[in-house]
């Protein structure tokens, strides 16, 4: 690893299994990806579509999971009125799909993150549970996560560990193509 990256995996890395604070409230590392988010109250919308997609069941099992979770503060940045349509019930394929598209099948951690952006020569690719990729490069010491439209969001928190992966929040939300 290069300085530059070993820098980077220092900042962001958090010493693993540790229980952060997300929300103002811990995340332990002993509970699943949904037992966690339900408690942090800066990921309530994300939880609300995540319960609107049926997708509470698949992000309890056993994964692992990395997931790419952004803030009530992203999902507000979306157009007006965007939130609103994607929880209605007719809309349950489309928000399913956004969601998707912020997990990522295994356990990334920045760690991993940092090696994939480094042997990529500047960025990785990554497969989502969607099907769809987003792409993982450095700005400075932050991890920039691009997806399908070209969108940049930034991991602000990395590493919190869950029983069945990992999560990383974000600043904007993912959109797929």
């Amino acid at each position: 690893m290069n300085a530059s990256v070993a820098g980077t995996n220092a900042a962001i890395m958090g010493a693993s299994g540790a229980t952060k604070t997300v929300g103002g409230a811990a995340m332990y590392p002993t509970r699943d990806i949904i037992d966690n988010a339900v408690n942090s109250r800066d990921h309530t919308t994300l939880v609300a579509a995540v319960k609107a997609a049926g997708l509470v069941d698949t992000l309890k099992g056993s994964g692992p999971f990395t997931v790419f979770a952004p803030t009530n503060s992203a999902f507000s940045m979306l157009p007006a009125g965007t939130v609103d349509t994607l929880l209605k019930p007719e809309n349950k394929g489309t928000l399913t799909q956004v969601l998707t598209y912020h997990v990522v099948p295994g356990r990334v951690d920045a760690a991993a993150l940092a090696q994939q952006i480094q042997a990529g020569g500047g960025k990785a690719m990554l497969k989502t549970a969607s099907g769809g990729t987003l792409t993982a490069t450095l700005r400075g010491k932050d991890v920039v996560i691009v997806d399908a439209k070209g969108n940049m969001s930034v991991v602000t928190t990395a590493d919190v560990y869950q029983s069945n992966g990992v999560i990383h929040v974000v600043d904007k939300v993912l959109l797929p193509g």
